[in-house]
């Protein structure tokens, strides 16, 4: 299934970028590397790095592969990337687009020189992009919709006299939840969609200026965060220093940050538009208990996105917290994997429960989310055959009824098992002894007021998506 196919089915993606641009023309692939190394776990699919000398020749060079960034690089190949203009991509797929080919930086030659560009999001309008591109003679080598971004960007460049203005025209046309980092010949670009859907922010260490999808990767390259890019907001770096471009931001209130990064995706120790992710998660886990209290003798998170709101729970309530899981880091998102015995198997290669610690207690048990329940009922499972007395469900995210077209790896409904079950339901079919769940109405303590997209638990979406307009969607 292509990711243009993808975009009927609510079934998308969740990727990292990462740039670097070095004033005094030093070389910046290692720090891309590292700033990868910090956003792995936005995808383990695949993962490039393409550097360009805006002193020398200004030919792109560039190196990517399906694995882990340790995997995909080495030392030797990356002392073969030699240039102080760096772009990064680590890709997260769904199944079917495994494909080398998808692989991002995508590098784009064309007339006024080279486009290497690196996309995080879903563009929800790729469809009909694509086909008007294929009728006037274009050839697409990939099956993403970041392609067709770069073709836009291309064709636009060759009416205007720079390469942000071909960018702000791009923009005019595509639609959805995008997060870009672009090097050309001379110039690093950032760019972030007018509703906000994608994170992006800018650091810096010296003379190089970064961009990367969380903070996390700025602080793992010794820089210091500067801020957030705007929404809307088209940023260049040169040897001159970096310029801003906020005519393509529109209305605050039609701003609409995904609340699911700082509900799962997001690092803990990342600050996205002024909120921190811990703070927001024991935010989240304080709400859970203060809706869904029970008596219990333990509190336990599932690693990694459950832990924080499970000690947020374990503060308010007063029950102890603990750790009732061994992780094996080494194994990917279960939830990604394409059939169901493979998830159910992967779940007991991921985690291992701890017996001493669940033995005869009644545990509370805080995840951030149940897609298809499979996972949570084997995690279940597992607990009281440790020996746990009760096992308590609280979700720090409401349930999951309507399918994400901007990025975030949501299913299509009938994958959704809060979209055909009751809560009542779902805690039968999960083995668990009591569930609940975020309350809609409390999402936004977690964010500080922040103006965010819940279209996945309400299906109200900030725009236009295919098969509901967006007077539908805030009916």
């Amino acid at each position: 299934m292509s990711n243009l196919e993808r975009r009927m089915t609510g079934v998308g993606e969740e990727c990292g970028v990462f740039g670097a641009y070095d004033m005094d023309g030093g070389d910046v692939a290692p720090s891309v590397y590292y700033g990868l190394f910090a956003l792995q776990h936005r995808g383990q699919e695949s993962c490039g790095i393409a550097v360009t000398d805006t002193f020398g020749e200004r030919k792109v060079h560039s190196r990517k592969g399906l694995g882990l960034v340790n995997e995909v690089f080495d030392e030797e190949n990356l002392n073969e990337l030699r240039g102080n203009l760096g772009v990064g991509h680590v890709r997260y797929s769904t199944a079917g687009g495994t494909r080398a080919e998808n692989a991002m930086p995508l590098v784009l030659n064309y007339v006024k020189g080279t486009l290497a560009i690196a996309h995080n999001g879903n563009i929800t309008n790729a469809v009909e992009l694509r086909h008007e591109l294929e009728y006037t003679g274009a050839i697409f080598q990939t099956t993403i919709d970041s392609e067709v971004i770069a073709y836009h960007i291309a064709r636009e460049r060759l009416n205007v006299k720079k390469v942000e203005d071909a960018v702000k025209r791009a923009m005019k046309k595509i639609k959805g939840g995008y997060a870009l980092v672009i090097g050309s010949p001379r110039k690093m670009i950032g760019v972030r969609d007018p509703h906000g859907l994608k994170p992006l922010c800018i650091g810096r260490r010296e003379n190089t200026y970064f961009l990367a999808s969380e903070s996390c990767a700025v602080a793992a390259v010794d820089g210091e965060f500067i801020r957030d890019v705007l929404p809307g907001e088209v940023v260049s770096f040169t040897r001159d220093g970096m310029e801003s471009d906020l005519s393509m931001a529109v209305d605050p209130v039609r701003q609409a940050r995904c609340i699911f990064e700082y509900i799962y995706f997001a690092r803990t120790d990342s600050t996205l538009d002024g909120v921190n992710v811990y703070h927001a998660r024991i935010t989240a886990g304080k709400a859970l208990a203060e809706s869904f209290p029970v008596e219990a003798d333990l509190v336990v998170g599932v690693p990694d996105s459950g832990l924080v709101a499970a000690k947020g729970y374990s503060e308010q309530s007063g029950i102890p917290y603990g750790m009732a899981f061994h992780k094996n880091s080494y194994v990917g998102r279960t939830f990604i994997k394409p059939r169901q015995s493979q998830r159910e198997s992967s779940v007991k290669i991921k985690l291992n429960v701890i017996e001493e610690v669940v033995r005869g207690k009644r545990i509370v048990m805080v995840d951030d989310s149940i897609v298809r329940g499979t996972t949570c009922a084997n995690i279940i499972k597992m607990l009281k055959k440790a020996g746990a007395a009760e096992v308590h469900v609280r979700i720090s995210s409401p349930p999951f009824l309507y399918p994400c077209y901007f990025g975030t790896d949501v299913p299509s409904n009938e994958q959704l098992i809060a979209h055909s079950h009751t809560t009542e339901q779902i805690r039968e079919l999960i083995g668990a002894d009591s569930l609940g769940y975020m309350e809609i109405g409390k999402l936004r303590s977690m964010v500080d007021g922040l103006a965010y997209c819940d279209a996945c638990f309400t299906g109200r979406y900030p725009m236009e998506v295919p098969g509901k307009d967006v007077s539908q969607a805030f009916e």
